[in-house]
């Protein structure tokens, strides 16, 4: 919603570890999930990022990971597509969840404004469970650096799940408890970030993204209100069933999608997860909106 401002350029998750090694966006493989980055380990990551956020794109890098035709001529038009926002002085817009630790060297290395979305976690429990997404807790482990940092106080809690992979609510659960630590923890030291519930954004979204753009300094225009009213208005359904990335799974009556959780998740297993989360939760969520 924020890359349908004029001049942006939207980034997909550059931290991801799906994405093959030699890639045109940003060229630096990532072996972990939830990379942890700071100036005492930025070394192979740096010139990357540089690179990304000047909208320089790495065509050698892109053509070597070319297997087909079809890729051949995808990676041709996004170089031309990234030259063309760097000639006009577009920003970059970096979406990328799995970047969260590393949010705090982002912003410091190349002035980043972090905008950082909060969600319920029954509702974040809720869609990993759906999607069957699992977390090797051991991609935590093998940082030191973040462990030491970051995730010292659930030490004994990761090690558990990286040693014998708990029952999924729990897990999940677990990893909700995790980056809201630390989400938590930055709102506290950087009060010059941004930080919106999803919930809020959903309920609200032509004023909490107007808000938002706003605070940003995006140019709010009628065409942006209503490509945010294509993807999120009544007239899109609640809730879908549709595989992960399809234009389906973008478009839903975010007021409604809000409360999905509470139908896909029992009372026991809600319960359970608010029991899990209970020391963090409550510095985002009150009693009521469980």
């Amino acid at each position: 919603m924020l890359a349908a401002a004029h001049g942006v350029l939207y980034v997909h998750e550059p931290f991801s570890v799906s994405d093959p090694p030699g890639r045109g966006v940003c060229n630096v493989a990532f072996e972990r999930w939830f990379t942890y980055v700071t100036r005492a380990n930025e070394a192979p990551y740096y010139r990357a990022f540089k690179d990304t956020v000047a909208l320089k794109y790495n065509r050698l890098a892109a053509l070597r990971g070319a297997r087909s035709r079809a890729a051949l001529a995808r990676v041709l038009a996004e170089s031309r597509a990234w030259a063309a926002c760097r000639r006009r002085g577009d920003r970059p817009l970096i979406k990328d969840p799995i970047a969260l630790f590393s949010s705090e060297w982002l912003a410091e290395r190349f002035d980043m404004h972090v905008v950082v979305v909060i969600r319920h976690p029954a509702a974040f429990v809720s869609s990993i469970t759906r999607l069957g997404w699992r977390h090797p807790f051991t991609h935590f482990l093998e940082q030191p650096l973040m462990m030491r940092d970051v995730l010292a106080p659930f030490a004994h809690e990761i090690g558990d799940a990286g040693r014998q992979v708990p029952e999924f609510v729990d897990e999940a659960a677990l990893l909700w408890r995790v980056i809201h630590h630390a989400v938590a923890r930055f709102r506290e030291r950087h009060p010059e970030w941004t930080f919106v519930r999803h919930e809020d954004l959903s309920r609200a979204p032509l004023a909490e993204f107007q808000r938002l753009y706003e605070a940003l300094g995006l140019a709010w225009s009628t065409d942006v209100a209503r490509v945010i009213e294509q993807y999120s208005g009544d007239a899109n359904p609640g809730d879908t069933t549709a595989p992960v990335g399809s234009e389906e799974t973008l478009q839903r009556a975010s007021a409604h999608n809000v409360s999905n959780w509470r139908r896909r998740l029992s009372a026991a297993e809600v319960a359970r997860i608010r029991a899990n989360v209970a020391d963090v939760a409550s510095a985002f969520y009150s009693d009521a909106e469980w």
